[in-house]
């Protein structure tokens, strides 16, 4: 039976010039390299630099991965973009994307589940390709996290970072074989009721403010290793694909605990994670792709791989998506 696949043709990453060190970030509040390794594994996060907005970010992630796919801009007639730092309230910071690549057909608009997000622009994209809509897409993750933190608050601001991520999907006449390259799966789930223990204390219509960001930790971490378990599994059972199949887990880069407590959990072996948390901090919707970007470019990544990828955010928000390479 005809059908249409989402394939992946190219992957790109961009982090800011400025890093900011653990050692730095102890200058500025009570913590330490040592503090801050122990509980997240981060080392370094990098920060936009004052006028670098969130598209900035988002349009040199896209031109590497065009690079990647070896397609112009005018090859894609799709972007979505996901982030919960937009360069404006409106428009979308996709259009800004759009025109910097000198795109004027297609569509082109934001998706925001926070650190959930590029997982949810990418079941988003993929839904579009499969139904003959469109062509081929731009998926980002972007964000400039520094944006909305309390750089007083030692509980927050060691933990993000800014940055940018992307993939480039065609649509693909496919057969529906199990060995096709392609998305296979995406499962996407949300629950509002723990909205206040992840959010930003601001917003247009509630206080006509940005405001910061705030989190319960300890609360966020329990539920982070519980819920993506169903939306894994649902994967799992869509595909026939198990643990010990799998060839690589991409979770969200949030905390290297985390991380490894969630694989685990689910029986994926260590040597099949990719972790980048280290070098780039919590880039919410920016740090799936980034952590793909790495993995792809040093050669992990492979033709024909099998990848899980994972995320939850603030909303909760959470969602999974199983893609063969």
């Amino acid at each position: 039976m005809s059908m249409i696949r989402s394939v992946v043709r190219g992957v790109g990453a961009y982090l800011p010039a400025h890093t900011l060190t653990n050692a730095d970030l102890a200058q500025m509040v009570d913590t330490s390299d040592d503090w801050i390794v122990q509980r997240t594994g981060i080392r370094e996060r990098h920060i936009a630099a004052e006028g670098e907005v969130t598209s900035d970010l988002a349009l040199n992630a896209a031109r590497a991965a065009l690079a990647d796919a070896g397609l112009e801009p005018g090859d894609i007639d799709l972007i979505v973009l996901a982030t919960s730092t937009p360069d404006n309230t409106f428009p979308a910071t996709a259009v800004s994307v759009q025109a910097g690549l000198g795109i004027t057909h297609g569509a082109a608009f934001d998706v925001q589940a926070v650190c959930s997000g590029f997982v949810f622009a990418l079941a988003t994209a993929d839904n579009f390709l499969k139904s003959g809509s469109f062509k081929r897409a731009l998926v980002i993750g972007a964000e400039t996290f520094s944006r909305i933190l309390d750089w007083s608050d030692r509980t927050t601001c060691v933990l993000f970072g800014d940055g940018a991520g992307a993939l480039v999907l065609e649509a693909v006449p496919a057969t529906g074989a199990a060995d096709e390259p392609g998305i296979m799966t995406t499962h996407l789930r949300s629950d509002g009721r723990h909205k206040n223990k992840l959010y930003v204390d601001g917003g247009v219509s509630s206080t006509k403010t940005t405001g910061f960001l705030r989190m319960e930790g300890r609360e966020v971490f329990r539920y982070a290793v519980g819920m993506i378990t169903d939306v894994i599994e649902d994967a799992f059972a869509a595909t026939g694909v198990t643990a010990q199949s799998l060839d690589w887990f991409v979770p969200h880069q949030a905390n290297r605990r985390i991380i490894d407590a969630s694989a685990n959990k689910l029986g994926i072996a260590a040597e099949k994670v990719v972790v980048t948390v280290d070098h780039h901090g919590n880039t919410s919707a920016a740090s799936i792709p980034l952590a793909l970007a790495s993995a792809h470019a040093d050669g992990r990544i492979k033709r024909g791989d099998i990848v899980l990828l994972e995320a939850m955010g603030g909303g909760f928000t959470w969602g999974s998506a199983l893609i063969r390479w």
